[in-house]
């Protein structure tokens, strides 16, 4: 029982840097925690691409919270909240991860969380979507919505 207890109370998740599994207690996971092998950082610092194939690694098996970015290149907005979102990747590295889904690529995800308009910014927590927003933003619009969650 004791061996179970010690298994479920950690989480296997790939380094963003090397790929190396790393286990990662469930208290120490807002602490950013390193690899053990690169020694660099398992959460990511930028925004990751994702799609229909990665969304279950990317995203449901993630365990912090993910913002996912629905967008494609030929949409303005999209461009403009671009910036945007690399920064709070940036800053919030180790308590959320930024990924981006490219609609036109990857339109059975962008079907099933029914984005009818990009930008849109979805939240989630493993597989359960917390919020979704539709339209630009700016910074101080996102880390507000945020907050509410996270």
């Amino acid at each position: 029982m004791q061996v179970a207890q010690e298994i479920s109370d950690r989480v296997e998740y790939p380094c963003a840097l090397c790929g190396a599994k790393n286990r990662i207690p469930r208290a120490r996971l807002r602490d950013d925690p390193a690899c053990g092998r690169c020694h660099g950082k398992v959460f990511p610092r930028a925004p990751v691409a994702v799609t229909d194939a990665t969304w279950q690694r990317e995203v449901v098996d993630c365990p912090i919270p993910v913002l996912v970015d629905f967008w494609a290149p030929w949409c303005g907005p999209c461009r403009v909240v671009g910036p945007t979102l690399e920064q709070v990747a940036g800053e919030r590295a180790g308590s959320l991860k930024v990924v981006k889904l490219n609609v036109d690529e990857n339109q059975a995800t962008a079907g099933r969380f029914s984005v009818r308009s990009i930008p849109t910014l979805l939240l989630t927590r493993g597989p359960l979507p917390l919020d979704q927003i539709a339209g630009a933003r700016d910074k101080a619009g996102i880390n507000t919505w945020l907050d509410r969650f996270i």
